[in-house]
């Protein structure tokens, strides 16, 4: 509260892990103001999030042996009060599903992405998307679900329906700009757990899916097995 001066933000994991298998991503809290936050290292900085950013939720990542955090207020003209916050997450690099939400989250995933998303991902369902809100304010859209097979979650991101007929229903959240739609059928909906709200990662059409599953597992290369009746 009130930030004057600047300070250095070092952030480590709790268990031993080589630096360069790390991301760190932040997002500033709603209304965050009256400091800057840099990229830090060796006395070199880089801009990860401007007083005043009008981009509420966005987030910044980027590899732990980048450097640390530099959050240095900046000067204001009055004595209103104000508060400099942030979230942050270390995950572990070269899951191709993590970086596929990284870094082209509108991008259709490749065959190999979905078949380790469904092994590797907080949460993988299959579903059919039975409406779509979208949030400008946050640049989101909130795509929910009704479930008909669920096959993991790390988190209670789907709950049973209140009519008890086995199917499940719940919320994902991805980018407005990739202008997700309702749609008919069913899909594969795969993601993971950021800053505790369940983000879409690889979402093929289901019968897209069982084709590269059913590819995959005649030559041996599936990496985990799914149940596909």
């Amino acid at each position: 509260m009130y930030p004057t001066g600047a300070l250095i933000v070092n952030l480590r994991p709790n268990t031993f892990s080589p630096a360069r298998h790390l991301t760190v991503c932040i997002k500033p809290f709603r209304g965050s103001s009256g400091a800057n936050i840099y990229l830090e290292k060796t006395g070199e900085l880089r801009l990860l999030v401007r007083d005043g950013d009008g981009r509420p939720g966005g987030v910044q990542c980027f590899g732990l042996e980048q450097g640390g955090l530099f959050v240095e207020a900046t000067p204001q003209q009055d004595i209103g009060r104000r508060t400099t916050g942030f979230q942050y997450e270390l995950t572990r690099r070269h899951r191709a599903s993590d970086l596929h939400e990284l870094s082209a989250p509108c991008r259709p995933c490749s065959d190999t992405e979905v078949l380790l998303a469904v092994c590797t991902s907080d949460f993988a369902v299959r579903g059919s998307i039975q409406e779509v809100t979208h949030e400008p304010e946050w640049q989101d859209s909130v795509i929910h679900l009704r479930v008909s097979r669920l096959y993991r979650q790390k988190s209670r991101v789907f709950e049973s329906v209140p009519e008890g007929d086995g199917h499940w229903q719940g919320r994902v959240r991805t980018l407005l700009e990739c202008g997700v739609r309702p749609g008919h059928g069913d899909f594969l909906f795969t993601g993971h757990m950021h800053f505790g709200e369940a983000r879409l990662g690889c979402a093929p059409r289901f019968k897209d899916f069982q084709r590269m599953y059913r590819d995959a597992r005649e030559r041996g290369l599936n990496p985990c097995e799914v149940g596909m009746d």
